[in-house]
Order: structure tokens, then sequence, then C-alpha cells
């Protein structure tokens, strides 16, 4: 008999620790860190492509220097500002690699206007190209964006939720990811003047 009751209980134990949530929060997590790699990946194929744009068109642009140096700074701030995967948790530095992110492509708005101000720099194939890359670059950095927060909302939802809450709290203490936000006035639309 104790024999039975023993095998019960061991039954089930091991029929409750499958509902605790425990491998699916870790799998989860694991979630948020790989669509962070692939968030990062595209801000690094941009401040890759920065050094060529600004090249072709220091080359065929003399004019609108402080538009190009406000670009190369904004590109030298967001190399500065890494944010590592335990700093996911972290609403500080998020925030200010966020707003680094947020510099340079207010920068490459401005460098995109200089482009319709000059017609002569668009009819250039090379700066064409570029244009084009940076523009299928933030595409995919929205995209990268969008699946992580994806990914984080999920990762928040099941450590919260009962029984995953009760076995986070008690085994492995597990932070909530931060999500991206918008940037402060992104509700506003530019301007641009010529």
């Amino acid at each position: 008999m104790k024999v039975v009751i023993t095998a019960l209980s061991l039954i089930v134990i091991l029929g409750s620790l499958s509902g605790c949530g425990y491998n699916t929060m870790q799998a989860q997590e694991e979630a948020v860190f790989a669509a962070w790699a692939d968030v990062e990946a595209a801000y690094q194929r941009r401040a890759d492509l920065i050094p060529n744009l600004v090249e072709v068109v220091k080359g065929y642009a003399k004019y609108e220097g402080d538009t190009l140096i406000a670009v190369t700074e904004a590109r030298s701030k967001v190399g500065s500002v890494k944010l590592s995967k335990e700093m996911l948790s972290d609403p500080q530095a998020f925030d200010k690699f966020q707003q680094a992110q947020g510099q340079l492509g207010g920068a490459l708005s401005r460098l995109l206007v200089v482009v319709e101000k000059y017609p002569d720099l668009k009819a250039n194939q090379s700066f064409l190209d570029l244009q084009n890359q940076i523009e299928g670059t933030e595409n995919r950095i929205n995209v990268a964006r969008v699946r992580y927060n994806k990914v984080v909302q999920e990762f928040n939802t099941s450590i919260r939720t009962f029984p995953n809450s009760l076995t986070n709290s008690i085994l492995l203490h597990l932070a909530r990811k931060e999500p991206f936000k918008a940037d402060e006035g992104a509700r506003v639309a530019p301007k641009v003047k010529f």
C-alpha cells in the first residue's frame, strides 16, 4: 500500500511540474534574447551603411555640411551606446539606447531632405542605391522591433500569469523585459521646409 501511495504521489508531482511553466518561461526568455539579436543586427546593418552614404554624399555635396556632421555624430553615439541582453530589463539603459537610435534616424531624415533640395544628388546612381539600402534597412529595423515587442509581450504575460507567476517567483526570478516605445514627439509629423 505504501508503494502505491508513493507511486501515486510521484505521478501527481511530476504531472504538476509539467504544468508549472518552467520550461516555457525559459524558452520564451531565449526567444526575447534571439529577437533582440535580430534588432541589433538590423541596427548594425544601418551603422555599416552610414559611412558609405556619407562618403558618397560628401563627394557630390559641398553644402549642407552640418547635416553630414550630424549624421556622423549620431552614428558615433549609436556605436557608443550598447545594450546587452542582461540590460533588457533596465528601463533607463533601454531608453538611452532608443534615444541614440532616434537621433541617428533623425539625422538620416535630415540628410534625405538635403537630397530633395539638391536634385543633382539624386541623379547619382550610387547615392540612389545607398538611399534604397537605408530605406530597406529602416524597414528591417521596424520589422525586428515589432517582432521583438511581440516576444517581449508573450514573455512578460507568461511570467505574470498563473501558474507561471508562482514558478517564476519561487524558482526563476525572471524580470520583465522592456519593449520598444515611440520616441518623444513621434505623434507629431515632422515638417519639411525648403
